[in-house]
């Protein structure tokens, strides 16, 4: 029997429905408009009222109106096809979409994410008998450039025996293709596919382990200065225009990761357009194929309230799960969180609670920490490891990081990548502030020599700040040395040209050897005439680095540019 209540009010997207048999948090209910079937999650249960936020616009609901609820929570299908795909925050495949509506989406419509009709070639590797746990793969399918683990049902419990296994062929994915028997004698199927709640982590793992490993994105300001683990997590805090959105996109392209997930939970439109036509033209540095083959894009429309931000963020979360659940690396890179808080204001807002700093609900920094902490690597049952890195932005408005979303970010993250409005204005690219900026993760250069870098970038700035008062004129020559070496740094280093074939990637070692170049030389004590002649042989020196920057690693032409800048060095050492 279907369980129905009926609508007493309406405040936006927000609905309160009152019910006669039970319902629970997260379920999901449909609000009915004469045939239209509006998509809603049941986020608060008052005595014999509900309250649902709506995943629609909501205009033509009205007090009297039906609403059913499914029983189900909030979820999300996993399987083969994910990869290559694009979703809303609900998990409707956008071109599917937007084929069969035309230019506009249609209230109501919803589509299945994995296609029911493709065959994926079945492949077992489990065999009647074998003892299983939630999350052991009983066989794989070909997607793309990986072989897709089929798991048992990360919902089932306990120890399950393998009853039976189909025999290699050709499945869709709502076909069994398993059964297993737990230790009450109950069977279960195992599909291609299933289905998990995306507020619930999947924990179908032996252990979950510490993150150490760097995790290599070829950004060097990043790799050397403001590390990330693999399996940790970060944040891009930054005024709007400084940034963010392309150091994400830059880092997806060249992180040393199998899977990439982009949950554009509240990007400007134009951005999200901009990914959505660039990535399947883009090819991948590690396979030499289309980016989109281990990439899978989530965003929102337009048409869709605040609320499904929520719902994006959770979803991009979830998947990522299920494809560390087999073994890989993902990164999943979130943008905005700011906007995702400030749909959970809104929502708190209508929900009349008692607000926190700057009307935030006061849970905030809760539900963004559980956020993070979905993140992590962990160890598998058969002894492989997987990992999910999150990275999320952050805009803060007019760049303040004193509020609420930034501040609640800082706790829980080990890594933070601050944008500066003065060093984007410069053209200072990335723009992630070397002084502000931290991170508690493993670099991947020398611990000495990165001291030695970061105390000369902060001896330059010193000197810098005081030249603005008393003019270089009044600043020794010693002084304006140490400010050029900062500033030689700055550029030939902590800079990249993203738009050079060469310069816009940087590996691991080469950035052990540039970088352990220029340390020997910011030790090297300088001789000059005068301040003059100082900054002559700066900026020859910077320009050649750049140049140097820009020559294919190893290759003769780096060495001969090497031997180049050993030249300039040598003729203003003092060696006395």
């Amino acid at each position: 029997m279907m369980n129905t209540g009926k609508i007493v009010g309406v405040n936006g997207n927000l609905l309160t429905v009152a019910f006669e048999n039970p319902v629970i948090q997260n379920e999901v209910g449909f609000a009915t408009l004469g045939e239209i079937r509006l998509k809603a999650e049941v986020i608060r249960v008052r005595g014999t009222n509900a309250e649902l936020q709506v995943f629609e616009d909501t205009v033509g609901l009205k007090v009297g109106d039906e609403v059913e609820f499914t029983g189900d929570l909030l979820s999300v299908e996993l399987g083969p096809g994910l990869l290559t795909q694009v979703f809303d925050g609900l998990q409707n495949p956008l071109p599917a979409l937007a084929e069969e509506c035309g230019f506009f989406l249609q209230r109501g419509k919803y589509l299945d994410p994995l296609p029911r009709e493709t065959k994926w070639a079945f492949t077992p590797t489990a065999k009647a008998g074998d003892s299983v746990v939630a999350g052991d793969t009983v066989g794989t399918v070909p997607e793309g450039i990986f072989d897709h683990k089929i798991m048992v049902p990360f919902r089932l419990q306990g120890r399950l025996t393998v009853k039976s296994v189909v025999a290699a062929g050709e499945y869709t994915v709502d076909q069994v293709v398993a059964v297993v028997t737990d230790d009450k004698g109950r069977d279960h199927d195992v599909k291609l596919m299933q289905v998990w709640p995306v507020k619930m982590p999947i924990k179908c793992y032996a252990e979950r382990l510490r993150p150490t490993e760097p995790l290599a994105t070829s950004q060097r300001i990043v790799d050397t200065f403001f590390p990330v683990a693999r399996g940790g997590t970060y944040c891009i805090p930054g005024p709007f225009g400084a940034g963010k959105t392309v150091l994400q996109q830059i880092t997806s392209r060249h992180a040393d990761v199998d899977v990439v997930i982009i949950a554009a939970c509240g990007e400007r439109a134009g951005e999200v357009v901009e990914t959505l036509r660039e990535f399947p033209e883009l090819t991948d540095p590690k396979t030499g194929k289309s980016l989109m083959e281990r990439t899978l894009i989530i965003c929102n429309t337009s048409s869709m309230p605040v609320a499904a931000r929520e719902a994006s963020v959770y979803t991009g979360v979830t998947l990522a799960e299920y494809y560390r659940q087999m073994g890989l690396d993902v990164l999943l890179l979130a943008d905005s969180t700011s906007r995702w808080a400030q749909a959970l204001r809104e929502m708190s807002g209508r929900l009349e609670e008692i607000p926190g700093e700057e009307a935030f609900p006061a849970y905030l920094e809760s539900v963004i920490a559980a956020f993070y902490e979905r993140g992590g690597v962990v160890r598998l049952h058969d002894g492989s490891t997987g990992s999910v890195t999150i990275g999320g932005t952050v805009s803060p408005a007019g760049g303040n990081f004193e509020e609420p979303v930034t501040q609640s970010t800082l706790k829980v993250v080990g890594a933070f990548h601050g944008l500066s409005r003065a060093r984007s204005d410069a053209r200072r690219f990335p723009a992630i502030d070397p002084l502000d900026s931290w991170s508690k993760y493993t670099s991947v250069v020398d611990d000495e020599e990165l001291t030695i870098a970061r105390r000369i970038l902060r001896e330059g700035s010193e000197v810098g700040q005081m030249m603005k008062v008393v003019g270089e004129e009044g600043t020794s020559i010693e002084d304006f040395i140490v400010y050029l070496k900062s500033e030689y740094l700055d550029s030939v280093y902590l800079q990249q040209n993203a738009f050079n074939d060469v310069d816009a990637a940087t590996p691991v070692d080469r950035q052990r050897h540039v970088f352990g170049y220029i340390v020997h030389f910011l030790k090297t004590k300088l001789k000059f005439e005068d301040k003059d002649a100082a900054r002559g042989f700066f900026q020859t020196l910077t320009q050649a680095t750049r140049d140097w920057n820009q020559i294919t690693f190893d290759s003769d032409e780096f060495k001969k540019q090497e031997e180049q800048l050993d030249h300039q060095i040598a003729e203003v050492t003092d060696y006395a």
